[in-house]
């Protein structure tokens, strides 16, 4: 069953995860649509990137229809430059507002994000990139990660448990993660160069049958699982594999509902995926 469902509560139309409002119910995280926002083409509608050339104050409404949905205020927010790197970033109060309406004073250089204080909403943009959430009920600390292949290869998900642990003291296996929507075994094709970095993260997993990362097309062409390879990394790194849920939505194959920088070429807006606990 799809664990990203969409929430009603306003006109940003937006995903969150089935059953962790239940489970956490002080917290707040899902992933935007493209839809319900206020972006002209080829931007329409619910862009919240400041770098892909759409109108800033279009998108900062954006942003604020999104947070106004979220229970943290917009200036509590919180939001970084991804570079496809592993960097964390430990987020405390002094970060309140960072990124929001200006690039200019965003976490520089952060694809990971962590925090354990009330109060601050932690936002990641994707167009294909996988979002990758993580929960501790114990320490009551939480994350987020921005992986393409480039931050799977590095194993940022394992840099965020890491990061969690050494901040908070947070034991892997009382995690809880989720790997959004993002670009899907069925469209993500890549070619020799990328694989052969990959292979020897794939090859760490120890699977008896490699199909589930990545399938072999022939001509030096493959298509990679970059969901799948996430999910083995946390995996590795402690989490319990029925405490990961995982995304069926491909980017790529409904651009009707998310921006996809692949099938778009490069002009489109982003989405962001958002985490934090509420005051």
């Amino acid at each position: 069953m799809e664990p990203f469902r969409p929430d009603k509560r306003g006109p940003a139309q937006t995903l969150t995860i089935a059953d962790w409002p239940q489970r956490f119910p002080e917290l707040t995280a899902g992933f935007t649509t493209r839809r319900g926002g206020f972006s002209a083409e080829p931007f329409a509608q619910l862009n919240c990137g400041l770098h892909v050339n759409d109108e800033t104050n279009v998108v900062i409404a954006n942003r604020r229809l999104v947070a106004e949905q979220t229970g943290i205020p917009f200036a509590d927010w919180v939001y970084g430059e991804q570079v496809h790197g592993r960097s964390v970033a430990v987020v405390t109060s002094a970060d309140r507002g960072k990124g929001t309406v200006s690039r200019e004073d965003a976490l520089a250089d952060t694809d990971a994000f962590a925090t354990n204080e009330r109060g601050l909403g932690l936002a990641a943009m994707y167009a294909d990139c996988v979002p990758l959430y993580f929960v501790d009920p114990v320490h009551h600390a939480v994350g987020l990660a921005h992986a393409g292949w480039k931050g799977t290869m590095q194993r940022i998900a394992e840099a965020t448990v890491q990061a969690m642990s050494g901040a908070f003291g947070s034991v892997p296996g009382d995690l809880y993660a989720a790997i959004g929507p993002s670009v899907g075994v069925c469209c993500y094709e890549v070619d020799d160069a990328v694989m052969e970095n990959m292979v020897p993260l794939i090859e760490s997993f120890g699977l008896s049958d490699d199909s589930a990362a990545f399938i072999t097309l022939g001509s030096g062409k493959y298509k990679l699982n970059l969901q799948e390879c996430n999910r083995q990394i946390m995996i590795k790194a402690g989490i319990l594999p029925h405490r990961i849920e995982i995304s069926k939505w491909c980017t790529s194959c409904n651009v009707d509902r998310f921006f996809s920088h692949r099938k778009e070429q490069g002009r489109t807006g982003r989405m962001i995926a958002w985490i934090g606990w509420e005051r």
